[in-house]
């Protein structure tokens, strides 16, 4: 054991120094003084740039800092929304768990394990409901449309999809008659 540390000595420099550059970042997206997300965004990406910087004093490991640079600006777009919409979850693992939630949800009203046609046709509805569902239970008030001109276009996208959804399904059962049928109606 000794003869190993001895040997990988000149190595945990840069490793240490890696780590605590990994957790400071970590520390920025944790938020505790609860800055906005372009505040966060704005010292984040300042910190980004400084990790740049050091990447070379890291040796060999100044490639995996440029990666995770690299990895940091193509997610840029999307990593800060959380600190600005009440509710959103910051990491990937705890939004994957709330749309797992709608997953769930689906499953057991359905019984399918697949893919459900029903999340195509009125996912945006279905799944916001089984999300929101599980946060607090609504009364009616809150039920309630309050601009039903949105909320007939709404539907009115549903029942859009739906009716894609039965020709689909018209199509699949018997194709010359559907195919024979347009025919019919292309002619008229």
């Amino acid at each position: 054991m000794t003869k190993g540390l001895r040997a990988t000595a000149p190595l945990w420099p840069p490793v240490q120094q890696a780590s605590q550059l990994v957790r400071q970042a970590a520390q920025i997206l944790d938020n505790q003084e609860q800055h906005t997300g372009t505040q966060v965004r704005k010292r984040y990406l300042a910190y980004v740039a400084q990790m740049q910087r050091q990447q070379a004093a890291l040796g060999p490991l100044g490639e995996t800092i440029a990666h995770f640079c690299h990895i940091t600006k193509n997610f840029a777009p999307g990593l800060f929304q959380c600190y600005d919409v009440a509710g959103l979850p910051c990491t990937n693992n705890a939004l994957e768990e709330c749309f797992g939630v709608a997953r769930i949800h689906e499953r057991r009203a359905t019984g399918r394990r697949g893919a459900i046609p029903g999340v195509v046709v009125r996912g945006s509805v279905r799944v916001v409901a089984a999300v929101t569902s599980k946060q607090r239970p609504f009364s009616a008030e809150d039920l309630q449309p309050r601009d039903y001109r949105r909320w007939r276009e709404l539907r009115a996208q549903l029942q859009q999809r739906e009716e894609c959804r039965r020709q689909q399904f018209r199509f699949r059962k018997d194709p010359a008659q559907y195919l024979a049928a347009l025919e019919a109606q292309l002619l008229t």
